[in-house]
């Protein structure tokens, strides 16, 4: 069988651990050359290091994707290690930042839609040379190439979820997003569709109780979920259990794979049922 992603040029965000980090060596097990971007740089290179040391193509892009400039460096990574061509973008960093609306500061509201949703656009905008316009040249020749961009977004932003007001109006947003790209960039060729996830096991979503941090906006902001709580979620899935990263990664995948080559402006909801 061919591989899925074959000679396919792929950026994933938020590449270095979790559900980031599976996609990433999933893609580059199934042909593809992946960008793995992340803000820390020793996970990133962890994860470059095995898709290599497997036999695939990888390259590094540190850094915050909320910084000034970042898109467009990222952008110029993908273009300097494998070529002028963009195919597949998975927009998939992201925390949470949790809080009840009556307490939430102005600084956590941002923090979630700077991350999730403008990082993405800016990513995109940047992309547009690289894809709406090498899609445009192509077919002026006759070709007929598919591109794939994979938004992420959770049920938060679906259903809503209490003390996540700033991170499901920001997931939310992101089905926005996509639909609108869809439309714009259809005619190019263009796939755009969100992946929606419910309970992944992933450090963001591992018990509070262990006391991990990850530091933003010059702050330690706590991530996790409390344990009774995680407890209760999983209580409330038909499948009765957490997906896995690597579960996650397999949809996301699909989103990208010629398997959904008729599929734009769609959320793929992964729940297990929930």
């Amino acid at each position: 069988m061919e591989l899925m992603l074959k000679d396919k040029n792929c950026i994933i965000t938020g590449a270095g651990r979790g559900i980031g980090r599976a996609a990433a060596l999933l893609f580059a097990r199934e042909g593809g050359r992946v960008v793995v971007s992340d803000l820390d740089e020793a996970p990133a290179r962890e994860v470059v290091d095995e898709i290599k040391a497997q036999g695939g193509q990888a390259v590094a892009c540190v850094g915050d994707v909320t910084a000034d400039g970042f898109a467009e460096k990222l952008i110029q990574t993908a273009v300097d290690a494998f070529g002028p061509s963009i195919d597949v973008i998975v927009n998939n960093a992201g925390y949470t930042w949790d809080g009840v609306v009556h307490k939430m500061s102005d600084e956590q509201w941002e923090a979630m839609l700077k991350v999730h949703i403008t990082a993405p656009f800016r990513i995109i905008r940047a992309a547009a040379p690289y894809i709406r316009d090498v899609a445009k040249k192509e077919m002026e020749q006759g070709k007929r190439v598919t591109r794939k961009i994979i938004n992420i977004s959770s049920i938060a932003g679906l259903d809503g979820n209490a003390g996540q007001a700033n991170y499901s109006s920001a997931k939310a947003a992101v089905v926005g997003l996509t639909k609108t790209l869809a439309k714009e960039w259809g005619p190019f060729n263009v796939c755009v569709n969100t992946v929606a996830f419910g309970f992944i096991e992933t450090r963001l979503t591992q018990a509070k109780e262990k006391g991990e941090s990850i530091k933003r906006e010059d702050k330690d902001v706590a991530i996790g979920i409390p344990e009774n709580i995680r407890q209760m979620f999983k209580a409330m899935i038909p499948l009765r259990r957490a997906g896995t990263p690597e579960e996650a990664a397999s949809a996301i995948l699909l989103m990208a794979s010629p398997l959904a080559d008729y599929i734009s402006g769609e959320v793929l909801r992964v729940t297990g049922g929930l």
